[in-house]
């Protein structure tokens, strides 16, 4: 029996008094693509800064229950920048660091203790290869990073995160800024990247879970309404009737 690669048991998530995450438990197979949809303050960010431990850096954050990559307890982790670089994170709207397209890519190889030139010019151009960035910007790498347009950004943000090697990429809504060609191409990107990862997908396009995702979760106001098969979720009988008005656009 394969572990899964993420198990989550009873979370619940309460900032100061507020609860926003009532006791949800759901796995995640090694490699799969898991769509997360629902509407805004429904706790999906909340719940991928879980997942990774940033949520450690909001104040009044207090997380319980039992969140388990590859059958270990990340709260029991003694090295929480071992657990980040396993788990990578890309934010809705890109957040280049003021630096060059190089070291963008370079700065957390670097930090690891990666020195050699030669290993990270390999690693540098395959990240930005890997995010469909490379052929658009192999002629000025040192170029500021910023100065890219914002669907380059994001696709720089994404070979920033891949830099790190994660097991687990989670995706906080990356489409939210960009137009959808370059949406398209990042999302044939994904397909190409589950056969090394496992992505978290939290989308606000619920058809884009449905193009890209295996199983998708709704998640409303902290709970897990429905968890399955993609198909399933879009189809004309999902196990809950909320489930169908939110993915047919009658709310949310």
């Amino acid at each position: 029996m394969v572990t899964p690669k993420v198990q989550v048991e009873n979370l619940r998530l309460s900032y100061g008094p507020k609860e926003v995450i009532h006791g949800i438990s759901f796995d995640i197979e090694p490699n799969e693509i898991l769509g997360i949809i629902g509407p805004a303050q429904s706790g999906k960010t909340s719940l991928l800064r879980c997942i990774n431990r940033t949520i450690e850096f909001t104040v009044g954050a207090k997380p319980t229950g039992t969140i388990r990559v590859d059958g270990e307890d990340i709260a029991k982790m003694r090295n929480v920048y071992e657990l980040r670089r396993r788990v990578g994170m890309v934010a809705p709207l890109p957040v280049g660091l003021p630096l060059s397209i190089y070291d963008n890519v370079a700065f957390a190889p670097r930090a690891a203790g990666m020195k050699k030139k030669s290993e990270l010019d390999t690693l540098v151009e395959k990240c930005l290869t890997q995010a469909a960035l490379w052929d658009e910007v192999k002629d000025r790498l040192d170029t500021l990073g910023t100065k890219l347009s914002g669907g380059q950004q994001q696709r720089l943000t994404i070979a920033r995160a891949l830099s790190h090697s994660p097991e687990i990429l989670c995706l906080d809504e990356f489409s939210i800024a960009i137009d959808p060609v370059t949406t398209m191409r990042i999302e044939d990107v994904l397909k190409v990247l589950k056969k090394e990862m496992t992505i978290i997908l939290v989308t606000n396009l619920v058809q884009q879970a449905r193009r890209l995702a295996a199983r998708t979760m709704f998640l409303w106001n902290g709970e897990i309404i429905e968890l399955g098969p993609t198909e399933q979720l879009f189809g004309d009988k999902p196990k809950d009737k909320r489930t169908y008005d939110y993915v047919n656009g009658i709310f949310g």
